[in-house]
């Protein structure tokens, strides 16, 4: 505990503070667009965590793992909301859940041989591509009617699955965009995004505990690579908003918020970027 005597009382207090506004954040955007509070967690912790020193080499892997964590209660309050309110399509979970499980299995696996730096990259251009796509899609493109057959929906869950456990995400943010792209409607891929959630965050969530154990330069309080400080003040914001969040998806039109958090995503691309670079 050394680690926190060099800061003071009060910005310890912002630290704090940081982290439960960052898990209202998430937790709405859960419940609100399916994308998953990690694309906002992550993003997060890797600027705290730069503030506070902590090395680079197991800066985005401490985020990313301890984003996955606080995912799971979230994906599990978020999905029953939808469920109760019909947005859940347990058909289209069927028919992605075995890629994603793969998909997460093979993230398990690279994430534990990738470097810190190799991580950022990876979120940072999934982020670029995914506030491209929010801002400049246009309403009503798809590419066909429906899923694909067996081993295209395979494909498309091994993607969504490997891709988030690396990314940190709950796979809403890749999912969401991917059915809306299918024809599946709004609230159905925002639904069924949330769900997708705690299938890849549980087993995500592990693989990251147990690669980073007995690693060094980790932050204090941290097990293997989830930080517990940094969970237990996320997760009950995150827990207390998302329901707020699915209500909202059914009450308004979010276009307005998808432009504004295109625009956070782009500068927090752009912010991982540089690091990378300088």
């Amino acid at each position: 505990m050394d680690f926190f005597a060099d800061y003071s009382t009060g910005w310890l207090l912002g630290l704090a503070l940081s982290l439960m506004v960052t898990g209202i954040i998430a937790g709405l955007m859960a419940g609100l667009l399916g994308v998953g509070g990690g694309i906002v967690i992550v993003p997060v912790l890797y600027h705290l965590f730069t503030f506070l020193g902590i090395d680079e080499a197991v800066r985005m892997h401490v985020a990313v793992g301890t984003s996955l964590a606080t995912i799971i209660p979230t994906s599990i309050i978020s999905s029953r909301s939808h469920y109760n309110r019909g947005s859940l399509d347990p058909g289209i979970l069927k028919k992605l859940i075995p890629g994603v499980i793969i998909g997460v299995a093979i993230g398990a696996i690279l994430s534990g041989v990738l470097s810190g730096q190799v991580l950022t990259a990876i979120f940072a251009v999934i982020a670029l591509l995914v506030a491209l796509n929010m801002a400049f899609k246009k309403d009503g493109f798809s590419v066909r009617d429906g899923l694909p057959g067996p081993a295209g929906s395979g494909a498309l869950g091994v993607f969504i699955g490997g891709v988030s456990t690396l990314m940190g995400i709950g796979g809403g943010t890749l999912s969401v965009p991917i059915l809306s792209a299918l024809r599946v409607p709004m609230i159905n891929a925002v639904g069924t995004g949330a769900a997708m959630g705690f299938v890849i965050s549980v087993p995500g969530a592990m693989a990251f505990l147990f690669n980073g154990i007995g690693v060094e330069a980790r932050p204090p309080l941290t097990l293997g690579y989830v930080n517990l400080i940094g969970l237990a003040l996320i997760v009950p914001a995150t827990m207390l908003m998302a329901p707020v969040g699915a209500r909202i998806a059914h009450a308004i039109n979010a276009s307005l918020l998808k432009q504004l958090f295109a625009l956070f995503l782009f500068i927090t691309s752009l912010r991982m970027f540089y690091g990378i670079v300088m």
